[in-house]
Formats: C-alpha cells, sequence, structure tokens
C-alpha cells in the first residue's frame, strides 16, 4: 500500500480506542495533541479511553477546546476499580458527565485488567483474583451487572466487554442483547474463530487492535499498579486471516496508541493499515472497518 492510499483511509477514518489520557506509564500525547493530529489528517472520530477516569470529561474538555471541527471526540468509562469499579452508580454519573446534554459518556466497559481472566494469566494471588470481575458460567448475572446493561441499553450507548475470557463475553453479548443493549463491542484480538464467530453471530462487532500485533506486546508495562506485565501478541497474519474468515463488515480496528513505547496514534494507525494491506486485506474492507463500522456503532457525528 502506498503512503497516498494509506492518507487516503485515514481521511474520515474514526480510532474509537485511544489512550492519550493521564496514566502511570508514560504517554506519547495528552488528549488536545491527540485530538489536534487526528484533525489534522482528517479523521472524523476520536474515541479515548483510560483505565482511571471516565474519560468523557476529558473528551467534552477537547471538543470545547478545539470548538466547531470536523472531529467528533468522545469519552466513556472503564470499570477499573480506580474509575469506581463495577459500579451501577458509576455508570449513571459517566452517562451523565460532561458540558450539558449529549456529551457524556459513550461506552460503558467492563474492566479491562481487574479481570478473573486477565489476572490469573499475569499469575496474580489467589486473593488479587478472586477480587476481580468474572462472569459465571450458568445462573444470574453478579449484580450490578444487570442494572449497568439496562442503564446501557437506555442510554443506547456501546457496551464493551472488556478483557474477559472467550466464554464471557459469548454470555456476555446475548445477556445484553437480551436487555435490549443494541450497541456491543468485543475486544476479540485474541479470541478463536469458534468464539468470535459467536460474538459476531450474536449482534456485536468484534475488534482488533493494533497494540496487540506491535512490539509492545513483548515489553513488560505497569498497567494498574507496581506490577510490569507482557500481554500476548497476536500476529498481524492471525489478524488478517480473522478478517478473511469473519468479514470486514463485523469487524473493527484500531490503533490502541498512546502508550510511549508507540507510534503516536494517527501513525500507528496508518501503520496498522499498511500491516493488514500487505496480508492483502483491500482497501474497501480496511475502509470499511476503520470508517464505516465505528461511526455506524458509536454515532459519530457527520
Amino acid at each position: 500500500m502506498s503512503a497516498l492510499i494509506e492518507d487516503d483511509l485515514i481521511v474520515g477514518a474514526v480510532d474509537c480506542h485511544v489512550h492519550a489520557c493521564p496514566h502511570i506509564n508514560a504517554r506519547s500525547l495528552d488528549v488536545i495533541e491527540a485530538a489536534r493530529e487526528a484533525l489534522a489528517a482528517g479523521m472524523t472520530g476520536l474515541g479515548l479511553m483510560d483505565n482511571f477516569a471516565n474519560s468523557s470529561g476529558y473528551a467534552a474538555l477537547a471538543r470545547r477546546v478545539l470548538g466547531p471541527v470536523a472531529l467528533d471526540i468522545w469519552g466513556g468509562l472503564i470499570m477499573e476499580p480506580p474509575a469506581g469499579g463495577v459500579s451501577a452508580e458509576a455508570v449513571a454519573i459517566a452517562l451523565g458527565y460532561g458540558y450539558g446534554p449529549g456529551t457524556g459518556a459513550r461506552f460503558i466497559s467492563l474492566p479491562t485488567h481487574h479481570t478473573r481472566h486477565v489476572a490469573r494469566g499475569e499469575g496474580r494471588s489467589p486473593l488479587y483474583v478472586e477480587a476481580c470481575f468474572e462472569v459465571p458460567e450458568t445462573g444470574p448475572l453478579p449484580d450490578p451487572l444487570p442494572e449497568i446493561l439496562d442503564r446501557v441499553a437506555a442510554a443506547d450507548v456501546v457496551f464493551n466487554t472488556g478483557h474477559v475470557a472467550a466464554s464471557e463475553a459469548v454470555r456476555l453479548v446475548g445477556e445484553a442483547k437480551a436487555r435490549g443493549v443494541q450497541r456491543i463491542l468485543v475486544p476479540a484480538s485474541h479470541y478463536d474463530d469458534q468464539a468470535i464467530a459467536a460474538v459476531i453471530g450474536g449482534g456485536a462487532v468484534a475488534e482488533l487492535s493494533y497494540f496487540f500485533a506491535s512490539p509492545a506486546a513483548d515489553v513488560p508495562l505497569t498497567h494498574v499498579d507496581a506490577e510490569a506485565h507482557v500481554i500476548a501478541g497476536v500476529s498481524i497474519q492471525r489478524m488478517a486471516a480473522i478478517i478473511r474468515r469473519h468479514g470486514a463488515a463485523n469487524l473493527i480496528v484500531s490503533s490502541d496508541c498512546g502508550v510511549g513505547i508507540l507510534p503516536r496514534p494517527v501513525e500507528g494507525l496508518r501503520l496498522f493499515l499498511r500491516l493488514l494491506a500487505e496480508q492483502g486485506i483491500g482497501p474497501n474492507d480496511l475502509r470499511r472497518m476503520i470508517s464505516d463500522n465505528p461511526a455506524r456503532l458509536f454515532k459519530v457525528a457527520a
């Protein structure tokens, strides 16, 4: 893929997964810089994620600083313990948090690090694992998850299943749909084909993130506390195979950039598109996954 085609794909792109907010790891840029760079590249949407706070306030501030521009910026809540945990009250606050109507959270995510699935993979202590979130295989959903899903459905925002095990994600998609949630995003870079087919078949969109195909996956990082851990990488060949098998209509690609050891988000997104193109993924499919699908899912303003 030539640089000209890459630039053409960036124009109109929507990156729904950018970590430019404050963190205990170094960030490559701040929220305002991320917004200005996305705007300069001709992108139309930018989603801010933060493991320590509801990022809706950052998004609302960025929109106020930039003024009326052709870039939709939004945030949301990852229900990590520092951000209030898996809490219906925290969700209610996030949904209304900003500068007036329509500026609140556009996504609500289950934890990305404090799940038993991740904690077991990191070799955490039994007490630590026990304190983390998990979806049981059978029986009722644990409180307050039913109320959270009802609030997400009423607000018509995105429910992100977080970093749970594949079987948990499959159950969550079904439970969310049953409670009226229409917008569901599943981080699926590490899932097998059976699980990806199940979440897509259940009405969710699957997300593939550049972070996991990047060198950052080989570097121990401090994500939520003093312990540094390596996150398993996923080859670009595997990601291309997922796209070919499950179809671009059912997938979103994102940069997941902002950590200091990676390119800045716009450049990370360009690199991800180039790597996928080198694996034979065509420009129409790339545009669908980087523009059309995330714009529709997150209700990006035209």
